[in-house]
């Protein structure tokens, strides 16, 4: 990724903004030597990018964070001002990103944009989320009725909206932006309109999160447990008082155009 400064800087010669999404992403049982890796792809992968950008003389550059560098969640709001309380190797990095990013656009012209979302759903989606549809299409009991939390979401097709709206609008630079879907919902409300969609009847039962959390310690899945039962809530005001924005898709359109797109490949 990182060669040929030049040709980057060409690429970018003609560009008024540059969006950075490229990141080595989360992953669950990661190698011991994770945080060397996560370092030299998100932070060094990030700090090149924007110099390149910078020497091309780029006027804005919007970086996507994660909003795990506010913290895994609790009974609060999370706001763009709160102290970061990253805690894993993905998370710190993403952090160090957002301050490399900071430094070089400081030493020029370049505005910065950093925008934190929560977890994205859509079309071709992976990892937890993609596992989860799988669970409900086999139909198998899900013992998740007992979950009482909530979980702030970003559709794909929302985040895409943001993301253009912080490539132009005047008061976006500068700032860094939580944003989320308009609804919250549990994992057991989630789980129940993804079986709806997927014109399953929804199977869950009653099982205490507390046993749920003792019995995937063990079975190394404390953090996908703790995910699933955890809260995690964004205060996404700024964007829409500030910048006018608003979630283009529901969160029920944006389920059904991502279950669509999971039969679809399921099906070839």
């Amino acid at each position: 990724m990182m060669a040929e400064p030049a040709k980057w800087q060409a690429a970018m010669a003609s560009a008024h903004c540059v969006v950075h999404l490229a990141a080595r992403v989360h992953q669950m049982g990661a190698d011991l030597d994770a945080e060397n890796a996560y370092h030299q792809m998100n932070v060094e992968g990030s700090r090149f990018v924007a110099e390149q950008a910078a020497n091309a003389g780029v006027r804005r550059l919007v970086f996507l964070s994660s909003i795990k560098v506010n913290g895994e969640g609790g009974a609060t709001l999370y706001r763009a001002t709160d102290k970061p309380d990253p805690r894993d190797p993905y998370a710190r990095s993403k952090l160090a990103a957002e301050r490399v990013i900071r430094e070089v656009c400081g030493r020029s012209e370049m505005e910065w944009v950093i925008i934190r979302p929560p977890l994205v759903y859509g079309p071709g989606v992976r990892a937890n989320f993609h596992r989860l549809m799988r669970l409900v299409d086999l139909g198998i009991p899900l013992p998740f009725e007992s979950i009482g939390n909530r979980r702030s979401l970003i559709g794909l097709a929302n985040l895409v909206h943001f993301i253009e709206t912080s490539m132009i609008h005047p008061g976006a630079a500068q700032q860094v932006w939580l944003i989320a879907d308009d609804e919250c919902v549990s994992t057991p409300e989630l789980l129940r309109r993804l079986s709806r969609h997927m014109n399953h009847r929804s199977r869950l039962f009653r099982f205490s999160p507390k046993w749920l959390r003792r019995l995937a310690t063990p079975l190394r899945a404390r953090a996908e447990i703790d995910r699933l039962c955890d809260s995690l809530q964004i205060d996404a005001s700024p964007a829409r008082v500030q910048l006018g924005w608003r979630p283009t898709s529901s969160l029920d359109g944006e389920l059904a155009r991502t279950v669509a797109a999971f039969r679809a490949e399921r099906n070839r």
